[in-house]
């Protein structure tokens, strides 16, 4: 413990002694840029914690055994990639004790924070009566988190199914709307990430996700995306090509439309305004299901709503869950209404670890956590702060062609040149290494692997995201 200690304290010592200097969020922000420019390097944030001495594998081992036991298709980030021991709230922690800004949140799934004491809590308790069981036998657990999902959700959406991933809940979805329409055509977005099973995958609309395999029953629109968009930030011209789609690809009758209302993996798309109102009242009348696929944008992370779709005014049929449900716990779960869950009686559905003790004892911290704590609003407020000093940082570094997003789901997309909007695929390499050098963990994404998905845990503050983008905006004076 003390030979840990030490070497952080030492590490955060050498920094305040000249390598490093903290903004404050009074400062302005062309006195923070103004700072980066003269070559100093900003200070992460204060945080009083120190971790626990470790004594397991170092990288080097890790690597090796992962080349040798684990799958090929497995890969990481960076160049010297981070060997993670330990996390705390926003905060991650290597195998030497230096501490780093989360901003991915393990990919938009630590909403809370990481080991968050209420969750972990819930989580330590529930093993110790009942790690598992079956939903043959009657347990408190899976019907207490049931009910409290269901009350966050709008209109006659209180049927719940827990599944162990996202990709296994949009699975499900697709399902039950094929048997309850009767119909086998679904409609989805180009550039749309849904899952990599069989259906999902089919749903999913970017060849770096699909393998040559069947999939049958998926006709993928125009991307409603502002910035890259043949129509810009018009949602209703996008919509039109949902009705060409019905009219000209299928029978005239669809079994469900499914979308993100922030592509993730895409590279934190919104949908142009005006889209999803259009759009589900064509697959509606068309006798099709909407599905809002809310894996990344779900669980208060866009702050100005609990959920992503609520943002566009829309109410779905079927909503699918994952990732921030359980704060790093596997689970996710389809929600819908009595009417269309009464499919899944017609013949026997069952999930082993669906509804897991454990899991859903997890799943109902996280929502005590953040109603308890606000991050819903922290969430906005802060992720509101965060967006406009992004923003403010386009003005500087033409490399950057887009800030997007909302709350603390966050792209910004860097490009060779604005006009041609030519992704920068190197470059943002070269950044994101750098940012990782100084302290800071992004995500990247997009088609092109050329946005970063600022997806941070909802327990951000300002002077986290002030860290953020100093440590950007460094970076990318020194390209």
């Amino acid at each position: 413990m003390q030979r840990i200690a030490a070497r952080q304290k030492s590490w955060e010592f050498r920094q305040f002694l000249g390598l490093r200097r903290l903004y404050s969020p009074a400062q302005n922000t062309s006195a923070c840029l103004s700072g980066n420019d003269a070559g100093i390097i900003p200070a992460m944030p204060a945080f009083d914690y120190t971790p626990p001495p470790y004594t397991g594998p170092g990288a080097e081992e890790i690597m090796r055994k992962r080349r040798e036991f684990l799958s090929p298709s497995m890969f990481c980030f960076y160049k010297k990639p981070v060997n993670v021991v330990h996390g705390k709230m926003q905060y991650l922690f290597d195998d030497n004790g230096r501490r780093y800004l989360d901003a991915f949140g393990g990919i938009a799934t630590v909403n809370c924070g990481h080991c968050h004491p209420d969750v972990v809590r819930a989580i330590v308790d529930q093993t110790k009566s009942l790690q598992h069981s079956t939903i043959l036998y009657l347990n408190h657990a899976i019907a207490d988190f049931a009910e409290a999902l269901a009350s966050k959700l709008p209109g006659d959406l209180k049927v719940v199914f827990f599944t162990n991933s996202g990709t296994e809940a949009n699975e499900l979805a697709m399902m039950m709307a094929r048997l309850y329409t009767g119909c086998h055509d679904i409609i989805s977005l180009r550039n749309a990430y849904h899952g990599n099973a069989a259906g999902t995958m089919a749903a999913t609309a970017q060849c770096n996700w699909k393998f040559n395999v069947v999939q049958s029953g998926v006709h993928h629109a125009l991307n409603p995306d502002p910035y890259r968009g043949l129509f810009g930030a018009d949602g209703e011209k996008y919509a039109h090509d949902i009705q060409d789609l019905i009219h000209f690809g299928t029978s005239g009758h669809v079994a469900a439309f499914i979308s993100e209302a922030i592509q993730g993996v895409g590279g934190i798309v919104e949908l142009a305004p005006g889209y999803l109102p259009a759009v589900y009242n064509s697959i509606r009348e068309a006798g099709g299901l909407c599905i809002a696929d809310e894996v990344q944008s779900g669980f208060a992370r866009v702050g100005s709503h609990f959920w992503g779709f609520e943002a566009h005014g829309v109410i779905p049929d079927i909503v699918t869950m994952a990732k921030g449900i359980g704060n790093g716990i596997p689970l996710g779960a389809v929600v819908t209404t009595p009417e269309v869950a009464e499919v899944l009686t017609r013949r026997c559905y069952f999930n082993t670890f669906g509804g897991n003790p454990v899991c859903t004892a997890a799943g109902h911290a996280v929502l005590k956590v953040i109603e308890k704590e606000n991050l819903q609003e922290n969430a906005h407020i802060v992720g509101s702060y965060l967006k406009k000093r992004l923003s403010d940082l386009k003005s500087k570094h033409e490399i950057i062609g887009d800030v997007r997003g909302r709350g603390l789901m966050l792209g910004v997309e860097l490009v060779t040149d604005r006009q041609l909007k030519t992704p920068a695929k190197v470059e943002i390499l070269q950044v994101m290494d750098q940012m990782k050098e100084m302290g800071v963990l992004v995500g990247k994404g997009g088609f092109y692997g050329n946005v970063f998905r600022i997806t941070p845990p909802l327990c951000f503050t300002k002077e986290d995201a002030d860290f953020l983008v100093d440590v950007m905006d460094y970076a990318m004076t020194k390209l």
